[in-house]
């Protein structure tokens, strides 16, 4: 079960596509975590790519985006090279999915993350929460509602 609004989201520190480690706690300004199944899977990419393709609505929000998967740091540098984003993708490889099960994100029987977006404020709580089922993107859209209707809220 993905986390509640208004709940305080688990603390991370994950190897980025460059093996930077980011932690939650340097997402002070409010942040937008993405959990996904897998870099170069069809609807990964295109999802990721709108993603990409709508950081200024990210800035404009004033949060962060980061996008979790349980592949490789070194397969997440070779998705990011090849689709040209600039953004943080995260490697929940080892322990495999952790930090992804800490966040309810986690698809026990499949072994990869559900599609399950969490906006985050400053102070790391759960404002809304994104998802879709499996094989579907979460529109952009999604996150231009969310974003808009959080930030009139705080």
């Amino acid at each position: 079960m993905p986390l509640e609004v208004g709940s305080v989201a688990p603390g991370f520190a994950l190897a980025n596509q460059f093996g930077e480690t980011v932690e939650s706690s340097s997402l002070s300004g409010g942040a937008v975590v993405v959990f996904f199944p897998f870099a170069f899977s069809r609807v990964c990419t295109d999802e990721l790519g709108q993603l990409r393709d709508n950081l200024d609505l990210f800035d404009a929000a004033g949060v962060t985006l980061v996008a979790v998967s349980v592949d490789h740091k070194y397969t997440l540098r070779a998705f990011a090279d090849a689709n040209d984003i600039s953004f943080d993708l995260l490697a929940d490889f080892w322990p495999h999915g952790a930090v992804t099960r800490a966040y309810g994100a986690f698809d026990d029987a499949q072994g990869f993350a559900e599609r399950v977006s969490y906006v985050l404020d400053g102070g790391g709580t759960v404002r809304a929460v994104i998802s879709s089922p499996h094989g579907q993107g979460r529109p952009i859209g999604d996150y231009a509602r969310t974003l808009g209707a959080v930030e009139a809220a705080l």
